[in-house]
């Protein structure tokens, strides 16, 4: 009961609420809130239930010193002065507690951004009434959901028993009292003047504002009233209150109700109301106990003698409308049982109904009741005003008799006044006339479309025929009810012998009856019936109110009038007499005009009856009379009627001819005729003088109707040039520009003229389309001249308006009028027709720019001479009246009314939307917006008011305008849509732009430097910015989340994309995404609802969560750069968890436990499959021409989806069946139309697909980037290690389960195969670091690898093969992804790179063989086992697309194919490669690519698309020649022969060319040509070494094929040999070249490759001397990024140069002979060539020396060199294997300088972490110990031949060589030696009779020397470090004892 007490006290006091209310979220009914929460009240309302005192008033003047406590804020807060002086102003004045004041105060500063312009005092004001006016809807919505007579809000039975009872309390505390009290205490003129004294009042707005809401409030407690009655009667005291009340009401000065008193007078009418009784409900019983009426006799004897007795009221009317309702009461309740017991009562009914009509009962209730304004709002009003006339008329027969006969004798006596010439009697009443105006006036105005007039129709046959059907309000019925029956007959009877005064009234009366598509047909077969003829004398008509005696009548009218028609000149045509009439006659003929209006505008049945009538030919007379002298007035009836008339286009088009013929508008002048007629002159003459403009009004009705039913082209023809252009021209020059100017003696009826002649220009260019035949001048032939012919009304219009003429000019001036008188919040006469004009005005220039791009294009190909500027160009022009150029501000103005005219708003936003698409408007928008601070604010907030709006709903269909409140909600969200694009299409223009300064940014600085505040905050006013985000923030916090998306997804699709769009762009990125995570947490509050499921609008859905995941990407990305850490990681967590933050399982395979990742849910969220639409069946069209057609009609729409123009295939296809000849087409145009139909229906269906698949492509994409920023961007730190493996698992095995499903879409496969691509290179990467970081494997035992089940990755790569064949033969390019996946899958199972200690060799091969299988091998060999489980259906696609398609595809497919082959231990893949064709394709197409390759070494920078092909196919090739099998079956495909041809190995490029060209390609992206060249040699060169190596049996057939390419190439490969610059490139091209050539001698054909000896061993002497030392020293200065790795690579080509030659020598040597006394010689017997002079041994050879036979000096030197190089080789490997070992010992620098050699730029290895630094030292360090272990290799393997040359040399010359004599030794001349060499036979003795005995000795000695005991020493000791660790053959010990052997032995 406290509760109650209090909310009694609070709805008696009715003191404030905050914001919206203090009461109204407790108090509004909605389900599940507890309205009895005693907690949730007081925390409301407690503050307002304590009045003022002077304790409050104390603790509030301290708060200025001492402080006060806030809610919702900590500690105390010091409050300002000023503020506390406004609190004690505002207690004062409103009479609430100071604190209630104080808190009030704080949230109108709160609120204050929501209202610009205002203080927060006036804020404070309007928050004040506005909680008022909370309080009582909240009572309001209470009293309506009570359980009651006459509705119900459909609520549980609970909740309504629970309000029920609450509001009994109220009401038996005094509620009824309390509200008539408050009624009458509220009065807006009072509450101003008390405003006003303390100015509590702002700018207009405020002031309607303010004045609104105290008269809403009003009105919500008189409506609490009301709704009460309505649902339950009142009790006895609470019923005299309210008559009490209603006995001092007035009226307003038009003598009608206020709408706050209508609803007490209807609350005390249903109060009165026993008709509900009569519907037989279930709860009738109930109904009955409850009604006071029946139940109390006190109750009835109090309001009975209340209204019988009582004094006289202020308004007798009222007085009588009481008395009548009370009169119906109780002679209802007589015809009921109970009523016997108020028989005392009952019987006084006759006597209350007569006093009711003397009061005029019936004139007040149709001047006070139905002239208020608020009556047609509410349905429940209407209905208890019907019931009462019904009742009236149904229960009290005899008194509607007596006011017939009454009125039967007033007539009389007005006749006998007439008769005899006297005034008639004043006494006269017209009670009955009052009841049928009464009836016309009621009826004639149905806002609900109810339609009750019905009951008053009564088809005539069913009183009869029970088997046809009557009907009783719309519901069919056997028989009508007895109430529909006696209403019926009052319709008839009162229209029998129906007396002259009477005439008027019925014909309004029967007019209001005619409302409505039924009621309209009724009264027209009445009518009809009326007219028809009686018994046998044809002669009699019937009762003049009939179609027979009206038209009948207008034809003698017209018949009289045509008698004397006055011809064109005559002066009385002017100034019409009313000819032949009376002024009764002619209202009694105005009266019938109407009715037939109205009967043709509902019934279209009855249109064409009349028209079509032979007799009456209503068209023809109607248009005769206008040619005659008629009053201004009934003109203008007879055209609406014409107009009525022509709604039905089969009528329309004949009026259009009949109009041209009578020249009602003179089109065609007569000749000598001197003056202009028709109606052009009654508008200047007649109606100008008279100021009124009724006929021009309905003239332009008129043509705006026909122009929209039908609009010949052919209009005229015959007699001028056909067209509109007459019509057109006199709308505009006569009517539309003189209408500012002309005066009106009714205000309003300036804009109804202009709204009216607007409406037909709006409607002329709506239907306008340009065509290209519009812009050719045509001529027509008249009357043997040739005139030029009209243009269509459109295009005239388009011209007027697309140029600086006086109709855009006052079209512009009219729209500044317009929001003048809007500025003002003033009702004026014509308001409304002013809001209609401009709303014509503003769309006239839509539609305007609308066609002007097409229509300038037309105009631009005709190259037709007229000058026409763009609109968008003249809307900057000055206006002359402010003289200023603020046009387009004018119209941004109407953004500001839109809570009052929204269509003017939504106009105004189309607009400017289509302004904003020119960028070289939006500077100027920007300074015009800006110019102006007041209006620059008011703007701002005209946009924000337009998107705050809560009144706009998505989804309501245009067609759906039926109910105003929908079309109005439709509008505000279309508004709202329009400005979200204009800012959409702003964003993506240049800054500053109209988008930046309503979305709050600065646009006079530079945008990075603005600071987004939350609205209110440091002074920042309330944006788009801010309106959009409170738009998706409402609902985000509840679990259902953000309310926009679910109830507005298209308008929440764009919120989000433009929040993206602000992130995307660099310029607002940093301060929008700033505020979004400080002030918002906008990103993380909406992701955590994703993904959004919209079961009826997927598309949005998809669209919203596109956005919102791009935006979530970029924000990853900024807080991963920004190292915000913390915002990264909570995003991650969100994206990524499959647990709940609470817990942490330790599992990551228990899947059961887990929640869906938010990442995956999205996924799942996106449905893969389509359906498509069936194929088109067709019966009378051709499919192709109909497909050509819809392709043609096919357009990119404004989001980039190609689209049908669904229109314009309608109108093609409209055409096309119009076109059509024949009875056979006409007959069949309905099937054709059906045709038609079904083909619009299925493109609107393949529309529907397309933005599906876009909308699903888009949201693909976006999760793909949101997935890769995810995984690349963030720290990686940040996801460890196996939870990313088990992420990426999880994602690919979803997206191939989506992807691989039956139905899945084609056109998402290329997004997922990206993904895939991605993703598998993250796996791949991520479980290498993995195992980088010492997490690899230790043996084949483990389940998983890494942290990921083998088992996963198995599954992983079957759905990716599964995916690879699922593409079939087409999507190669998508193919190319899934071939990128598949390398970075095989390459998880490639071993990495290992540190070679050179311990290896020392297992034995038993140990080898049987170690247990790594987890490498064992992965490699099961994805080997699922790769060929796949059998020759993988094999052929990835042949298929190695040899054919797009270049990356086939790259990608050779590369699949090489790594495949790596892993082939059983050589499957190379037989089908091999039998299928594919690598004989292959070799055959190297010989295509020759032209391709050669065009390549051009100096222009090519296309280098053919290199990168032909390396990948080399890289195959080379890749299959690893084989034996693969090498033989390459030389039996021609492999070589191929290459032979090849003639791009011979155009060897000028080394300085590319220096040239290095200048013009700086990015170094492009390689020079010389390196270009080097790319196709290098690969060749491998190829030919691998088949030289792998072709074990078939040795000498490789070795000769490739002798062959030598021989062919000679003069190429000599030139490389002679390289004089030894780049890097030189040295890898030498390293190969050698080695193929020491490959490719061969014992029969020795002599063939001698000739590149010499230049073999001249290069060794370079490379073993000095110049190698210089040429390190190079490769060091030329590459400083990298200069250790650079010497270590030329390190490696030198050595395997050396290496190279030195087999080359070994094996001459050992081909030409077993033993050395038949071997060659291949140097001469001497030590000392390579030593200068001076003795040291490290200098250059000088080039002299080379042209001779080398020395064996030469190799002792090589030796020398390679033993000293194996030593420090040796001595780095130590320290780096002892680095690697000692890792983390290592000092930082010291890590750091490793690093550096494989970080590039600056400060990279700062940068890194220290995780990611030693595992690059690591790196390092294995990269530079495998490196020394190779030139180890490479120096002991010098060695070993070395000493092999030397000893078969020695041995020869010191055993088995013949010396000459001195004279000829060799050296004074080495010719012998020479000769020797290249000599055929190598005949012993030439060469031997050359060599002196004085040379052996000296060899002998030197060589002792050179080959002294240090030297050997070191050899064997070589040998103990490395050969005999990789071998157990101890070769250099042997080779040493022999040549110690050799030069021990004594010299003969």
């Amino acid at each position: 009961m406290v509760l109650i007490q209090r909310i009694l006290h609070y709805i008696v006091n009715l003191p404030t609420g905050l914001g919206t209310c203090a009461l109204a979220n407790s108090l509004q009914i909605q389900y599940g809130y507890s309205l009895h929460d005693e907690i949730i009240m007081d925390k409301r309302a407690r503050l307002f239930l304590f009045p003022k005192s002077a304790e409050q008033r104390e603790k509030v003047r301290k708060a200025s010193t001492e402080g006060i406590a806030i809610q919702g804020q900590q500690g105390s807060r010091l409050l300002p002065e000023q503020l506390l002086t406004e609190a004690f102003i505002l207690s004062d004045l409103f009479d609430i507690g100071e604190l209630a004041a104080l808190e009030l105060l704080l949230a109108g500063e709160n609120q204050q951004p929501h209202f610009p312009g205002l203080s927060r005092g006036l804020v404070a004001v309007l928050l004040y009434w506005d909680g008022k006016l909370c309080v009582a809807n909240s009572l309001r919505s209470l009293i309506q959901s009570r359980h009651g007579k006459t509705f119900t809000l459909e609520l549980s039975g609970e909740l309504v028993a629970l309000t029920t009872r609450f509001t009994d309390e109220l009401m038996s505390q005094g509620l009824t009292r309390r509200l008539l009290t408050l009624v009458s205490e509220i009065n807006v003129t009072r509450e101003f003047e008390r405003l006003q004294k303390e100015r509590g009042l702002g700018n207009e707005k405020h002031r309607k504002e303010v004045s609104d809401l105290i008269k809403e409030c009003r009105q919500a407690l008189a409506d609490c009233l009301f709704a009460w009655t309505c649902q339950s009667p009142l009790g006895k005291d609470d019923t005299l209150a309210l008559i009490a009340h209603l006995e001092t009401v007035t009226v307003e000065a038009d003598g009608s109700l206020d709408s706050v008193n209508l609803a007490l007078v209807m609350a005390l009418l249903y109060c009165l109301d026993v008709s509900f009784l009569e519907q037989g409900t279930e709860d009738r019983e109930d109904l009955l106990q409850a009604l006071p009426l029946l139940t109390e006799k006190q109750y009835v004897s109090a309001v009975h003698s209340r209204l019988v007795d009582g004094r006289p009221w202020k308004l007798p009317g009222l007085q009588a409308v009481c008395r009548l309702a009370w009169a119906l009461a109780l002679h209802a309740l007589s015809q009921l049982p109970q009523g016997s017991a108020l028989a005392e009562f009952t019987e006084a009914d006759e006597a209350l109904a007569d006093q009711a009509l003397l009061g005029g009962v019936f004139l007040f209730m149709t001047e006070g009741m139905l002239g208020c304004e608020g009556f047609t709002h509410d349905e429940f009003y209407t209905r208890r005003l019907h019931s009462l006339i019904t009742d009236f008329l149904a229960l009290m027969p005899m008194k509607v008799k007596q006011l017939r006969n009454r009125a039967d004798e007033d007539a009389r006596l007005v006749h006998m006044s007439l008769q005899i010439g006297s005034e008639p009697p004043s006494s006269l009443r017209k009670d009955l006339d009052h009841l049928m105006i009464l009836i016309g006036e009621f009826y004639s105005k149905d806002p609900f479309g109810l339609e009750l007039a019905l009951e008053f129709w009564c088809h005539p046959e069913s009183l009869q025929h029970t088997s046809l059907q009557g009907s009783y309000l719309g519901m069919a019925m056997q028989r009508p009810p007895h109430k529909q029956v006696v209403l019926s007959k009052f319709v008839r009877q009162m229209g029998d012998l129906l007396p002259p005064t009477l005439y008027i009234p019925y014909l309004r009366m029967l007019k209001g009856l005619a409302n409505g598509p039924q009621c309209a047909h009724y009264c027209f077969s009445l009518l009809k019936t009326n007219g028809a003829p009686h018994g046998d004398n044809m002669q009699v008509t019937g009762s003049p109110v009939s179609w027979e005696h009206f038209f009948h009548s207008l034809m003698l009218y017209h018949e009289n009038l045509r008698r004397d028609l006055p011809n064109a000149d005559a002066t009385h045509y002017r100034l019409p007499p009313i000819r032949g009439i009376t002024q009764r006659e002619l209202d009694g003929l105005t009266s019938f005009l109407q009715l037939l209006c109205t009967i043709i505008t509902w019934s279209e049945n009855a249109r064409l009856a009349l028209c079509e009538h032979p007799q009456w030919t209503p068209a023809v007379v109607m248009l005769g009379l206008l040619q005659c002298s008629v009053q201004p007035v009934l003109k203008g009836e007879l055209l609406l009627c014409l107009a009525a008339f022509g709604k039905s286009p089969e009528i329309a088009a004949s009026l259009w001819q009949s109009l041209e013929y009578t020249q009602i508008l003179q089109t065609v002048r007569a000749p000598g005729q001197k003056q202009a007629a028709g109606i052009e002159v009654e508008l200047n003459e007649i109606e100008s003088s008279c100021e009124e403009y009724p006929l021009t009004r309905a003239f332009c009705q008129l043509i705006s109707t026909l122009v929209e039913s039908a609009l010949p082209v052919n209009l005229g023809a015959g007699l001028r040039a056909p067209g509109f252009q007459p019509y057109l021209t006199f709308l505009r020059d006569a009517v539309f520009l003189p209408f500012p100017t002309r005066a009106y003696r009714r205000a309003a009826e300036k804009w109804e003229v202009a709204d009216a002649v607007l409406e037909v220009f709006h409607k002329l260019l709506r239907d306008y389309e340009p065509q290209p035949s519009d812009f050719v001048q045509e001529t027509v032939e008249l009357q043997g001249e040739q005139v030029l012919a009209h243009k269509p009304p459109g295009h005239s219009l388009m011209f007027h308006l697309l140029n600086d003429s006086p109709t855009l000019t006052l079209c512009l001036s009219l729209l500044e009028e317009g929001v003048r008188q809007l500025d003002t919040y003033a009702l004026f006469p014509g308001k409304k027709q002013l809001e209609s004009a401009v709303l014509h005005c503003l769309c006239l220039l839509d539609l305007a720019l609308q066609k002007e791009v097409v229509f300038m294009d037309l105009l631009r190909e005709s190259q037709a001479s007229l000058i026409v500027s763009p609109l968008e160009q003249l809307l900057q022009g000055v206006s002359s009246q402010s003289r200023r150029a603020d046009h387009i501000v004018n119209i941004a103005r109407y953004l500001y009314h839109s809570s009052s005219n929204p269509e003017a708003a939504f106009q105004s936003a189309k607009i400017l939307q289509r302004i904003a698409r020119y960028p070289n408007i939006q500077n100027r928008l920007v300074g015009d917006f800006t110019h102006d601070q007041a209006v620059s604010d008011k703007l701002m907030a005209g946009f924000v008011e337009c998107l705050d709006n809560e009144g706009a709903e998505e989804g309501l269909e245009k067609g759906d305008d039926s109910e105003p409140a929908k079309k109005e909600a439709r509008i505000r969200h279309e508004t709202q849509i329009h400005i979200l694009n204009l800012l959409i299409t702003s964003l993506e223009l240049k800054t500053p732009n109209l988008a930046l300064y309503l979305l709050g940014y600065e646009v006079k600085k530079p945008i990075s430097s603005t600071n987004l505040q939350d609205a209110g905050v440091l002074g920042c006013p309330r944006s788009c910015l801010h309106a959009i985000l409170s738009l998706l923030q409402r609902g985000s916090e509840r679990r259902s989340g953000p309310v926009l998306t679910s109830q507005a997804p298209h308008l929440a699709e764009l919120c989000y994309q433009v929040i993206y769009q602000l992130c995307v762009c660099s310029d607002t990125s940093g301060p929008t995404m700033r505020y979004l995570r400080t002030s918002q947490d906008f990103l993380f509050t909406h992701l955590q609802h994703l993904p959004f499921i919209l079961p009826g609008d997927e598309i949005s859905a998809l669209s919203q969560m596109s956005w919102l995941m791009k935006t979530a990407a970029i924000e990853l990305r900024v807080t991963s750069l920004n190292r915000q850490r913390s915002h990264t990681q909570r995003l991650l967590n969100l994206l990524l968890d499959d647990q709940p933050r609470t817990q942490h399982a330790g599992n990551h395979y228990d899947t059961h436990t887990h929640l869906r990742r938010k990442l995956l849910s999205v996924l799942d969220a996106i449905n893969f499959s389509q359906d498509v639409p069936e194929l088109l069946q067709l019966d009378f069209f051709e499919r192709t021409q109909i497909e050509q057609v819809i392709a043609n009609c096919e357009h990119v729409n404004e989001h980039g989806h190609t689209v049908c123009n669904v229109k314009l295939l309608h109108r093609v296809l409209v055409a096309e069946v119009n076109a059509l000849q024949g009875m056979a087409a006409i007959g069949q145009r309905p099937l054709l139309m059906e045709e038609v139909n079904s083909i619009l229906q299925q493109v609107v269906e393949r529309n529907r697909v397309r933005r599906s698949l876009s909308a699903k492509r888009h949201a693909l994409q976006s999760w793909r980037g949101l997935v890769e920023t995810l995984l690349t961007a963030c720290p990686a730190d940040l996801i460890p290690a196996d939870d990313r493996q088990i992420i990426i698992r999880d994602l690919l095995l979803d997206l191939h389960d989506k992807v691989l499903s039956e139905d899945s879409a084609g056109e998402l496969m290329p997004i997922v195969a990206g993904a895939v691509f991605t993703l598998t290179a993250h796996l791949s990467q991520s479980v290498l670091s993995e195992q980088q970081q010492g997490a690899g494997l230790e043996g084949g035992s483990s389940s998983g690898f890494a942290s990921i089940a083998n088992s996963a990755l198995h599954l992983i790569l079957r759905k990716l093969l599964d995916f690879i064949l699922c593409t079939g033969g087409g999507f190669q390019r998508l193919r190319a992804h899934l071939y990128g996946s598949l390398l970075y899958y095989l390459q998880i199972a490639q071993k990495p790179e290992e540190p070679d200690t050179l311990q290896q060799a020392g297992k034995s091969m038993w140990e080898r063989l049987t170690a247990p299988e790594d987890g490498f091998s064992k992965l490699q060999r099961e994805n080997l086992a699922i790769i060929e489980s796949y059998g020759t259906a993988l094999m052929e696609v990835v042949c298929r697309d190695a040899c054919d398609g797009h270049e990356i595809g086939r790259m990608l497919a050779l590369a699949v194919l090489d790594r495949i082959l790596s892993i082939d231990r059983q050589s499957q893949w190379l037989l089908y490669v091999c039998n299928s064709g594919y690598l004989r394709v292959l070799v055959e197409s190297l010989r295509q690519d020759d032209t391709a390759l050669q065009t390549l070494l051009s100096p222009q920078p090519p296309l280098l698309k053919p290199l990168y092909i032909y390396e990948s196919k080399m890289a195959l090739l080379t890749r299959v020649a690893k084989t034996g099998q693969g090498a033989v079956e390459l030389l039996r495909c021609g492999l070589v022969a191929q290459l032979v041809e090849c003639q791009v190995f011979d155009m060897v490029p000028d080394s300085d060319s590319h220096r040239v060209f290095g200048q013009r390609d700086p990015s170094g992206f492009i390689p020079s040509p010389l390196d270009r060249y080097r790319q196709i040699l290098l690969p060749a060169l491998r190829l030919f070494q691998v088949i030289l190596t792998s072709t074990t049996t078939h040795h000498q057939q490789g070795a000769a094929q490739v002798l062959q390419w030598l021989i062919v190439h000679a003069d190429t490969i000599q030139g490389l040999l002679r390289c004089q610059e030894l780049s890097m490139g030189a040295l890898q091209e030498l390293s190969l070249l050698t080695g193929i050539i020491s490959k490719t001698a061969l014992p029969d054909r020795l002599l063939n490759p001698i000739r590149y000896f010499r230049q073999c061993l001249s290069l060794l002497g370079r490379l073993a001397g000095s110049e190698r030392e210089r040429l390190l020293k190079q490769a060091e200065i030329a590459a400083p990024g990298d200069p250790a790795e650079r010497r270590e690579e030329m390190e490696v080509a030198m050595q395997q140069v050396c290496a190279n030659i030195m087999e080359y020598c070994q094996t001459l040597l050992l081909q030409s002979s077993a033993q050395a006394q038949f071997s060659i010689c291949l140097f001469s017997p001497s030590v000392n060539e390579p030593a200068s002079r001076d003795g040291r041994t490290d200098l250059a050879l000088p080039s002299a020396l080379y042209s001779r036979v080398p020395s064996l000096g030469l190799v002792l030197f090589l030796l020398k060199n390679s033993a000293a190089d194996f030593f420090r080789f040796h001595q780095s490997h130590r320290q780096a294997l002892g680095k690697l070992q000692s890792l983390e010992q290592l000092p930082p620098e010291e890590l750091k300088e490793l690093c550096a050699a494989l970080v590039s730029g600056t400060g990279g290895v700062e940068k890194i972490s220290s995780v990611q630094r030693s595992l690059l030292a690591k790196r390092r360090l294995v990269q530079l110990i495998n490196n020394r272990a190779k030139l180890l290799a490479l120096c002991s393997y010098v060695i070993e031949t070395c000493l092999f040359v030397m000893w078969r040399h020695l041995e020869y010359y010191l055993l088995y060589c013949t010396p000459t004599d001195p004279k000829d030794s060799l050296m004074p001349g080495a010719s012998a030696y020479r000769s020797r060499l290249t000599d055929d036979s190598f005949g012993r003795a030439l060469g031997l009779s050359r060599v002196s005995q004085q040379d052996l000795e000296q060899l002998q000695s030197d060589m002792g020397a050179g080959f002294g005991e240090a030297l050997q020493r070191k050899l064997l000791e070589v040998e103990g470090l490395y050969s005999q660790v990789r071998s157990r053959y101890t070769f250099i010990q042997a080779l040493v004892r022999r040549i110690r052997g050799l030069l021990r032995q004594p010299k003969s």
